[in-house]
This record gives structure tokens, sequence and C-alpha cells, in this order.
């Protein structure tokens, strides 16, 4: 009998200094679906997949911005999603984070690979040239992984602080027990004075616009206007939202998905945290995988499922005890644990 896995798309923070070349190292370059994608970019004068994957060096300025970001991490994570195992794994649910919605959307089927690689590419064109403001994490995690209610509610004031004063803050992303805001750029200037110093948050995340929140409303005409409806179908895999809500393959109308990823999926709140604790129970997987690139999401998806209870999880501690017997959740960007989900 199959193993249940529930499959989470990362976002376009995942694609660092240390993933550089990971489509050499796990996928031999990435093969037909690589070349697929080099000739798109090479068609509309981008740099290719291959020479940004196959750079010699790292560079922030060539490999962060969304318009060179988005459609890479969108090949590492969908030739991961490929490389999964279906003889012993059966994928019944699919979600992500921020940008992550994306590929879930290709992951599920509701868009295919190339009308996929098309919507990633020309959203984070878009982010790249019409992108406003900025966002900036912070962490509510107490030592043990769980969301500390004293820095809640001191997140919870500096928001009503913010809106008092008139400034454009909003809450961005619910990452687990972390926060991320959306500002403008005084706004930026302000939260990274006004939180509280804690290790190394707050953290300003660069080439980052204001994500899920009102200062992108301008996006979402541009987003319609580049992207036809026509592109979304009726899906394969249930796949479920930064809102939590759960779309079952045939059970929706393409346009209603449609206007959600070109609407509210762009300026409002994306709840990461309620997408992943959604899909854990309704899905019930013996397994989490999240698609590489990259290591970040693991802690946050750890966090939510702590905060749920999930299988009777307590803590940080109970978590990294169950992970070293019999991992639970599998983060494929990490090579030590990639193989108990591939082939």
């Amino acid at each position: 009998m199959k193993e249940k896995l529930l499959v989470v798309c990362p976002g376009r923070g995942t694609y660092n200094a240390t993933e550089l070349g990971y489509l050499k190292r796990h996928h031999a370059g990435g093969g037909a679906q690589v070349a697929q994608l080099d000739a798109y970019r090479a068609g509309i004068g981008q740099q290719t997949i291959s020479a940004l994957d196959g750079a010699e060096k790292y560079s922030p300025s060539l490999h962060m911005p969304g318009d060179n970001a988005s459609l890479l991490i969108y090949a590492c994570a969908l030739a991961d999603f490929a490389a999964i195992d279906r003889d012993r794994f059966e994928v019944v649910a699919v979600t992500g984070n921020s940008m992550g919605w994306y590929l879930a959307l290709s992951c599920a089927g509701v868009v295919d690979f190339d009308a996929g690689s098309r919507l990633v590419n020309t959203m984070g064109g878009l982010m790249h040239e019409k992108g406003r403001g900025g966002q900036v994490v912070w962490s509510l995690a107490d030592a043990d992984w769980r969301i500390d209610l004293a820095k809640a509610a001191e997140a919870d004031a500096i928001l009503a602080e913010a809106t008092q004063d008139g400034r454009a803050v909003h809450v961005s992303i619910r990452l687990g027990a972390m926060i991320v805001f959306a500002a403008d750029d005084t706004g930026m200037k302000w939260l990274m004075e006004r939180l509280p110093k804690d290790d190394r948050f707050p953290m300003k995340l660069n080439y980052h616009a204001a994500f899920h929140s009102p200062l992108l409303d301008h996006i979402v005409p541009l987003a319609h206007a580049a992207n036809p409806v026509a592109d979304f179908g009726e899906g394969a895999i249930p796949a479920i939202d930064g809102t939590g809500k759960i779309w079952s393959p045939k059970a929706f109308d393409a346009e209603a998905i449609y206007n959600y990823t070109l609407g509210a999926q762009i300026n409002r709140t994306y709840d990461f945290t309620r997408a992943v604790q959604v899909a854990a129970r309704e899905f019930c997987p013996d397994r989490i995988a999240v698609l590489g690139p990259g290591t970040t999401l693991g802690a946050p998806v750890a966090q939510a499922l702590i905060a749920c209870g999930w299988r009777g999880l307590k803590g940080k501690a109970e978590f990294q005890e169950r992970q070293a017997s019999d991992p639970i959740l599998v983060s494929m960007g990490m090579a030590d644990q990639r193989g108990v989900v591939t082939a």
C-alpha cells in the first residue's frame, strides 16, 4: 500500500548561494523540461535557466530578482516533484508558500507545465518591474517552536500602532511561528527600527516587494491582462491555497481559481500556516515533502504542525526526536533527506 504524501512548494526566497547548481547536482541539469524553459526564456530575451543554475559564482543581483529567481525556483521544484517515487507514494494534496502557490497549481495539474512556466515568469517579471515596498520577517517563536503569546501580542500592537499612525504596514504572510510584514519604503524603515531585536530578526528580505498586501493592488489588473484564464483547468490533485481553501479536482470553476490566484493571492494576507494545517488535517498524510531548492521552509511547516498539535506534536524537541527515527517531514533540498521520497 502506498504512503500518502503531502507536497509543499517553496516560495521566492529559496534559491540562495548554497543552492547554486541545484539542477546539475540533483537532476543532471534538468533534462527536457529545463531545455524547454531555456528556449522560452531565450525567445523573450532573458537569461536561460541553465545559465543561471550553472553560473560559476552566485550573484544576488542576478539570482535574487523576481524576473530570474521565479522560474529558476519553478524549474528546481518541478524537477523535484517529478522525482518523487510514485510506486511508493501517492501525492494526496499540494500547497505552497507565497509564489509556491503558482508551483502548487502546476503540480496539481490546474495549469500544465508550459502554462505554469509562463505564469511564474510573467508574475516574477511584473513584481520585479512594478512591485512596490518590501517585506520584513519577525519571529514569534519560543525556544520550543511554539508561538510566544507575548510576541504575538507585540506584533498585534505594532500593527495597531502603524494603522493608527496611518503607516502602510500589513501582514503579508503567516509563516508558522513567524510573521512576514509588508510595507512601503517608509514603513519598512519604521519596522526595522520599531520591531524588537531578537537574534537575526527583524530580517529584511532583499529583492522582495510588498507581496500579499494592498500595496500591490495595482498589480492585479496587470496580472489579469498578462495571464489568460484559458491556461487554468480542472486539476488532478487537491490544492490548498493561502486562505486554507481546498480546490478539489473537477469541483471548482476555472475562473474562480484564476480570480483568486491573480487577485486576493496577490494583494491580501497569505496564511501559509493555515494552508499547512488544513492540508495535514484533511488529507492525513503519512509524510510531508517540501520541494527544493532551499531548506528554509522546513521550520515553518514544523511550527504550523506543532501549533495545531498534528499527530500529538507539542514542540521542537519532540519533532526532532521523531525526525531522527523516521522523518515525517522530508526536505528535498537536503541531500540526506531527499532519498526518503525519491526512487
